[in-house]
């Protein structure tokens, strides 16, 4: 465990690169950039109440819980119907207290304004989730990967399985095979019970079946767009600039409390508290082979997360003309195979790829212990370890590095089969040579592969390496506020805060040590964003008004949250 108060030396300058972006979008979804500001310095600024970092699905469910009052981790169904039929009926009828007679007229209840909010993203001109939609459209996939219960919606669990009832798109979800528990026959079931006894129940019960499905993407996408309808989301305002700093300091325009100064090249905002909703946070980086000649980070070569267009122009322009083409994957997870299957799909000659371990293939990217009937017992042991040391590792078993699922896995082999793919385990690239002649790459591998061509263009699919103490907006807050990291993951307290003076959230994979193997996945933006939300509404303690009706105010029968008098 390191201190993240080191120098700003540290900081890597690929993260200096963030870029956020930012538009506001009006009530047609038509974005507005011009709104955003372009002086440094501001004479009449807004003290936001809440400033997200990120309009992916981290930061939409951040944004849909603060306007939700009812979210599903704390009222049941049943209560979900009593606060709504109070809400229906308060104030729309004149009431009379049975016991001295008093009448409470009728009046039209004021709507409670909620906290103002900015988002900054660096695809902000795509509104939420532009990115994520972006990299879908890209690799053209078709299915999510995550269960039914992996979702952003704040109000329900199974708000992913109601969406696709309600409109009748349940053609739309494809079961994951092999992963709920199957019946028995009485002659295994005897046979079991004489033998000795082994503790290997499936991890997921046939009551819950429904859930272990997984959405299409338009699925997937329509229900975001349903949540961001119900809470006027569209609305809010995104912009699009780049982040260089954030302090949390006094300020001239509050010289008795602390707030956020984000400095960014537009401009400084100011906020009460800020969420940082980037996913792994660090720019994502080629990791070079120990001997590379003429490589350059760009040239004929990218990381899956800066793909532009598949395959690259130059491979599709020696397609165009006939020629062989070859093409080179680095990785062993989903994003991969996907590229892979993009590669073959349009027609490139060759594909080869390459994994420094072996082949894992598991329906979801976390173990099903962690979301199936025992996830009580292994979150539990989580949050009980002694040391966030402790809870990396475990972490670590539990995603087990990258890994295809079932449907991918038998893709790759259909094309192995066919002779389009060369698949290599526990292989790693060697030395890399760039011929600006002939735009391809000589490569060696260790162990070596022989008869390997000139390859056309290389994918790096190695992942993100969080690493919380190269981030260069993070300096100020590391010097003034210094905290203790594990691994490249900052030690946050339980409110996934920076520490307990400064209202600084993380969101996604940064909150690891803190949400568990899934805080990476849907599952992790949503327990998140719970989290996030319930400490910033105590820090706001907004007054509410008398005849505002929150759950404290909920009676024990249906009649209880209405006015005596």
């Amino acid at each position: 465990m390191t201190s993240t108060s080191t120098d700003q030396g540290a900081s890597s300058s690929s993260a200096s690169e963030y870029s956020i972006s930012s538009n506001s979008s009006t009530s047609d979804g038509v974005a507005q950039s011009s709104r955003a500001s372009s002086v440094l310095e501001i004479e009449d600024p807004i003290i936001h109440d809440v400033l997200i970092v990120g309009t992916g699905p981290s930061g939409l469910a951040v944004a849909a819980r603060l306007k939700e009052p009812l979210p599903s981790a704390i009222f049941t169904d049943e209560e979900h119907s009593r606060y709504h039929w109070i809400k229906k009926h308060t104030g729309k009828l004149a009431v009379k207290n049975w016991r001295n007679g008093v009448v409470t007229q009728a009046k039209p209840k004021a709507k409670k304004a909620g906290p103002s909010v900015l988002v900054i993203d660096k695809e902000g001109s795509g509104g939420w989730m532009a990115a994520w939609n972006r990299r879908f459209r890209l690799l053209e996939i078709e299915q999510l990967r995550s269960p039914m219960f992996f979702h952003i919606d704040p109000l329900d669990r199974d708000a992913l399985v109601s969406y696709a009832s309600e409109n009748g798109r349940q053609n739309e979800l494809l079961e994951i095979e092999n992963c709920v528990g199957k019946e028995r026959s009485k002659h295994s079931k005897k046979k079991r019970m004489k033998g000795p006894k082994k503790f290997d129940e499936p991890a997921v019960d046939e009551r819950d079946r429904r859930d272990y499905f997984t959405p299409s993407s338009k699925l997937f996408r329509d229900q975001c767009e349903s949540v961001i309808a119900r809470y006027g989301l569209a609305e809010t305002e995104i912009r699009e600039e780049s982040l260089q700093d954030i302090d949390y300091e006094y300020d001239d325009f509050s010289p008795t409390e602390k707030v956020f100064r984000v400095k960014t090249d537009r401009g400084l905002h100011l906020a009460k508290t800020v969420v940082m909703a980037v996913g792994p946070a660090n720019e994502p980086t080629i990791p070079m082979a120990p001997r590379a000649v003429n490589s350059m980070p760009g040239e004929g070569q990218c990381h899956a997360m800066h793909i532009r267009k598949i395959p690259d122009p130059n491979v599709q322009r020696k397609m165009k003309q006939g020629k062989s083409t070859s093409i080179l994957v680095i990785g062993g997870g989903l994003t991969a195979a996907q590229i892979v299957e993009r590669c073959v799909m349009k027609g490139v000659s060759k594909v080869y790829l390459l994994m420094r371990s072996e082949l894992k293939v598991k329906p979801i990217d976390v173990s099903l212990d962690w979301v199936g009937k025992f996830k009580n017992h292994e979150h539990a042991t989580f949050w009980s370890a002694d040391s966030d040391e402790e809870r990396f590792q475990m972490i670590l078993h539990a995603r087990m590095g990258g890994s295809l699922t079932p449907i991918y896995h038998k893709k790759m082999k259909g094309h192995i089969a066919a002779g389009k793919l060369s698949m290599h385990t526990h292989t790693k690239m060697a030395s890399q040579e760039w011929d600006a002649e002939t735009r391809s790459w000589t490569v060696t591998t260790s162990p070596p592969i022989e008869g390997l061509p000139h390859f056309d263009y290389i994918y790096h699919s190695t992942g993100i390496q969080t690493a919380i103490s190269t981030l260069p907006y993070l300096q100020t807050i590391r010097e003034k506020y210094p905290i203790e990291d594990c691994s490249g993951l900052p030690c946050l307290t339980e409110d996934l805060m920076w520490n307990e003076d400064v209202p600084l959230f993380f969101t996604g994979k940064t909150a690891g040590l803190r949400l568990g193997p899934a805080a990476a996945n849907l599952a992790g933006a949503r327990s998140g964003a719970e989290r996030i939300v319930w400490k910033i509404e105590d820090l706001l303690s907004e007054e509410k008004p008398e005849d505002d009706l929150s759950y404290r105010d909920i009676g024990v029968n249906m009649y209880g949250g209405l006015p005596e008098e």
